[in-house]
């Protein structure tokens, strides 16, 4: 269990952090969310003592140790055994056999101990560098994008480890479905402080709205408040009179603490340029072929057609083809056979991973989205840049200045400049924050051409692919379905999504057994929340009631102490103090319940994961 106590942490002229304070509690799987450049991966530093903080203290307990996965792979070592056991502290560096044990319960085999580490794929790559960080037997888990370059086999095992780890965790991630799906809590950096919650990231930014709506009211109240003290003074000061009066009024305003105005962080916003198209069939591709020899081919004889309005997704374990296949639809590569044809109206516009070599060191951000479109003016361009979070001086910054990340959004702006019907999207949401990513998927929906998309997103799979091409062992094949459909009808291969041995479910009952059981389970977990769902739903009834009640007499205590009438002013001053706890103590009621209502939602679903 660690503590941050009245943390702050200055960069140049920019503050991260002001008077932070966490605890984390034994057990807690913690997802890290805010906005790109908001401090996450810097608290991970401080409380890996790789930076400092300008002030404040991090407590942490003794023999109480801290592990990191590195987002970067570098290997040493000619064998997967002798790479592993470069983690073993002097005192155990003969102890193998501790390393072996970590491996072989990671998914290696006997073999693999002796082959070179980097012939393994980037998911077991991750697993190497994972070994590695358990042989320390770490206490708590910092995982700053551990998803990265993961394809969906390896971040389903991720997530089936990580919900089996005993320690405790911190998690950042963009990839909200893993988040929410490991992690007992959420807390983000907010206005360079933390917030924490008990449950899901969808909890967290409903408290977080609900949270900013209540100050904001309280921002006008008092506000609305200090203008009237000020104009009392200002009218009686002069005088004679009442000029004590104004006096205590002074001194009643010196002692307010005043609510600054909310700060709001800048988001994407995406809005595709839609060129009008008479066609209703965008792209048709027939026993399309490609390899790079013709004794390596990377997938044989695939058709599909995709319309207006429709949304191919691209999936599959890394090195398969799906970018390969992006690119040949693009132009960028000649397949071997096969035709893509599309309507004469039909312009593409294409995010590919690797185009972010094409933008120019030299030019500025204004420069690479102007020539996507030179027809646009200037304020149209500059709206564009403002829109991908480079506003004012940052929109003339060069190429060369920027992140790896800020690039990518350089390249989403000139997507943005062209008029475009057909949409390639190459993991378009690698280097976006959550609230970027959902702008972009809200984008793609209600965006009027064709979209063919490859990501390894399950939650974006669903919500915008109306249809699949799927990489396999066996090539590449077109499934006419969503993802969810892909799930009940085909599937990951088991055997590819090895789980950890504690961690495996039972055998699996028929489809109708299971249908039954989960049935009965879902009226069992009804029956025991109900009475909590309502009790929930009553104290935040009673909540805004109080609070409302609150407002009036608010508003009425300020009449009342210009009104200079003491008794009335104790008697409302008592009145409001009374209903302030009260809804303190329902608050604390609230937390109360619903926390027992997450844990035994939590239960039903790992009960239903297990049939």
């Amino acid at each position: 269990m660690i503590q941050l106590q009245n943390i702050s942490k200055n960069f140049a002229s920019q503050e991260l952090f002001n008077n932070l304070n966490l605890k984390l509690n034994a057990g807690n799987r913690t997802g890290l969310v805010g906005r790109n450049g908001s401090g996450k991966s810097t608290l991970f530093k401080l409380i890996l003592g790789e930076e400092s903080a300008d002030d404040g203290e991090i407590i942490i307990p003794k023999n109480y140790k801290i592990g990191t996965l590195k987002q970067h792979l570098t290997f040493s070592e000619s064998t997967l055994r002798e790479e592993a056991a470069l983690a073993l502290e002097d005192e155990m560096k003969y102890d193998v056999y501790r390393v072996e044990k970590i491996l072989f319960g990671l998914g290696f085999t006997q073999e693999d101990l002796e082959k070179d580490p980097l012939s393994f794929s980037g998911g077991y790559q991750i697993r190497i560098n994972l070994a590695k960080l358990l042989v320390t037997e770490p206490n708590l888990l910092l995982l700053d994008e551990p998803t990265n370059y993961l394809d969906i086999v390896s971040l389903r095992w991720l997530k089936s480890f990580l919900r089996a780890f005993e320690g405790e965790v911190i998690l950042i991630t963009h990839n909200r479905d893993f988040m929410d799906s490991v992690c007992t809590h959420t807390m983000g950096i907010v206005r360079k402080k933390i917030e924490i919650i008990q449950g899901d990231t969808h909890k967290f930014y409903e408290q977080l709205n609900a949270n900013d709506e209540l100050y904001a009211k309280q921002k006008i109240a008092q506000d609305k408040k200090v203008k009237e003290l000020e104009e009392f003074i200002a009218k009686n000061k002069a005088r004679a009179s009442t000029a004590s009066l104004a006096q205590s009024k002074v001194k009643q305003l010196e002692k307010m603490e005043l609510l600054d105005d909310l700060a709001f962080d800048n988001t994407l916003a995406f809005d595709f340029n839609f060129k009008e198209t008479p066609a209703k069939l965008m792209l048709e591709v027939e026993n399309l072929s490609f390899g790079y020899t013709p004794e390596n081919i990377l997938f044989k004889n695939i058709s599909f057609s995709i319309k207006r309005g429709e949304c191919l997704g691209i999936i599959g374990k890394n090195g398969k083809g799906k970018s390969t296949l992006l690119n040949t639809l693009a132009g960028e590569l000649k397949q071997l056979s096969g035709t893509i044809s599309s309507h004469p109206s039909v312009e593409f516009a294409h995010f590919g991973q690797t185009n972010i070599d094409r933008l120019h060191a030299n030019a500025t951000v204004i420069d690479e989205i102007h020539s996507a479109n030179t027809k646009l003016p200037t304020q149209s361009i500059r709206s564009i840049a403002g829109a991908m979070m480079f506003s004012g001086d940052s929109a003339d910054k060069k190429v060369s200045l920027l992140s790896g990340g800020e690039k990518s959004r350089v390249m989403l702006g000139q997507i943005l400049a062209r008029e475009v019907n057909l949409l390639f999207l190459d993991e378009p949401t690698n280097h976006l924050d959550m609230d970027s990513i959902e702008a972009l998927t809200n984008a793609i929906r209600n965006f009027e051409g064709a979209v063919i998309i490859v990501t390894h997103s399950e939650e974006l799979l669903r919500r915008v692919c109306d249809r699949l091409v799927i990489f396999a062992k066996e090539g590449a094949e077109y499934f006419d379905g969503g993802y969810d459909e892909f799930l009940e009808k085909i599937g990951w291969d088991e055997g590819e999504d090895e789980k950890l041995e504690k961690n495996k479910p039972a055998p699996k009952s028929n489809t109708k057994e299971n249908k039954k059981l989960k049935a009965d389970l879902t009226r069992e977990r009804n029956k025991i929340t109900s009475p909590l769902k309502k009790k929930v739903q009553k104290i935040e009834t009673n909540i805004m009631e109080i609070e409302e009640q609150l407002e009036l007499h608010h508003k009425e205590l300020v009449e009342v102490s210009n009104s200079g009438d003491s008794a009335s002013l104790i008697e409302l001053s008592k009145l409001v103090s009374k209903e302030e706890s009260e809804v303190e103590e329902l608050f604390e009621e609230l937390e109360i319940a619903q926390s027992e209502l997450d844990e035994i939602n939590e239960e039903y679903e790992k009960k239903m994961e297990l049939l």
